[in-house]
Order: C-alpha cells, then sequence, then structure tokens
C-alpha cells in the first residue's frame, strides 16, 4: 500500500494549467529582448528579426521590432496600432479574429490569464515551475485556418520562447531575454527598404 501510494504522487502533483498562470499572474509588468526567425516555405533561409517586448497587466503588449526595420506593434485592450516610418495605423482586435487569437496567446500567457486562454485555446502545460511548456492549439475556426498550433516555454514566471507552426508548413521561433532590452542598432534598414523582414 505504501508502494502504491508513492506511485500516486506525480499524478496528483502534476504541474497544471492553474498553477502556471498562478505562477505567470505574480508579474505585472516586464520588459525583454527577443530575436526570430521565421521559416518560409519556398524560401531558402530564415527571415530574422529582433526587438524588444513589454507587457503592463492587465492588458497592455508592445512588441518593437529593431531589426531589419524599425516598427512598433502595441496592443492595449482592444486597440491595436502599428508604426512605421512614422505613421500610424489604429485598427479594433476584434475586427480580426485571427490577430486577435495571436495577441491574447501572447497576452494572456504573459498576465497568467487562464480563463481568456481557454476561452481561444485547447491548452496542454508540461514540466515544473523550474521549466515548463505550454502548448496551445486554436479553437477558434478563423483562426485554426492559418495557425496549427503555438508551444509557450518558460522558467518560473519568466517566458523565454515561443514558437509557431502554421497551416500550410510556415513557422516560426523566437527566443525571449527577460529583463533586458536593446538599443536600435547603428545599421538598422529604413523602414522603407526592401528585403527579407518579418511581418
Amino acid at each position: 500500500m505504501l508502494a502504491l501510494a508513492f506511485c500516486a504522487v506525480p499524478a496528483w502533483a502534476a504541474f497544471d494549467l492553474p498553477e502556471l498562470m498562478t505562477l505567470l499572474a505574480k508579474q505585472k509588468s516586464g520588459e525583454a529582448r527577443f530575436t526570430e526567425q521565421r521559416f518560409v516555405h519556398g524560401l531558402e533561409g530564415p527571415l530574422d528579426a529582433s526587438g524588444t517586448l513589454s507587457f503592463d497587466a492587465p492588458d497592455k503588449l508592445v512588441r518593437r521590432t529593431l531589426s531589419p526595420r524599425v516598427e512598433t506593434m502595441a496592443v492595449e485592450g482592444n486597440t491595436l496600432t502599428l508604426s512605421r516610418g512614422g505613421r500610424n495605423r489604429t485598427l479594433a482586435l476584434d475586427s480580426m479574429p485571427e490577430l486577435l487569437g495571436l495577441v491574447e496567446a501572447m497576452r494572456g500567457t504573459l498576465t497568467g490569464d487562464g480563463a481568456t486562454l481557454q476561452r481561444y485555446f485547447r491548452s496542454t502545460v508540461s514540466g515544473s515551475a523550474a521549466k515548463w511548456t505550454l502548448d496551445l492549439v486554436p479553437m477558434d475556426s478563423r483562426l485554426a485556418a492559418q495557425v496549427r498550433s503555438i508551444r509557450i516555454s518558460g522558467r518560473a514566471s519568466d517566458v523565454l520562447g515561443l514558437e509557431m507552426e502554421f497551416v500550410g508548413g510556415d513557422r516560426s521561433a523566437m527566443n525571449i531575454t527577460p529583463g533586458a532590452t536593446a538599443p536600435a542598432p547603428a545599421n538598422a534598414a529604413p523602414s522603407g527598404a526592401t528585403g527579407r523582414t518579418t511581418p
């Protein structure tokens, strides 16, 4: 009986979504540096991008790309603002269900909002608080028509990686370094320059 009791402990003590969300919700704001590679079907090499990420709970998220060209995507509530080359464009997130799902995947994870994640995705958590992985599969048909899966990985309350697989075979991989921001590189391409960029 004692042996059976010990065998039951791992299942009982499994790290799950509520525990992960509680852990992540402790961090109310943060800044990080990111590098990203997007692999596009038909292209020989990846499309590279780098920049900074920041968030403020409950719903503000900013991605500032510094290379290969400077551009900013800022989300607050239901409003998305895109800035490039001195021009701004403002959109309502709920008018673009596909983009809304992607934003909520990142925003929900960073703020520990499990209810929002479960509204859009089937979620599976593996690992432990020291090293965890959150796998998300879209439930919304419009998002599922574009995105096959999202994998977010981290350590304790820090998000360290984001991988996405798209319908059609494209994929992207982002590495995140928490607590670090990067200056704009001197050789960053002007926002109007042509070249291989990550959308």
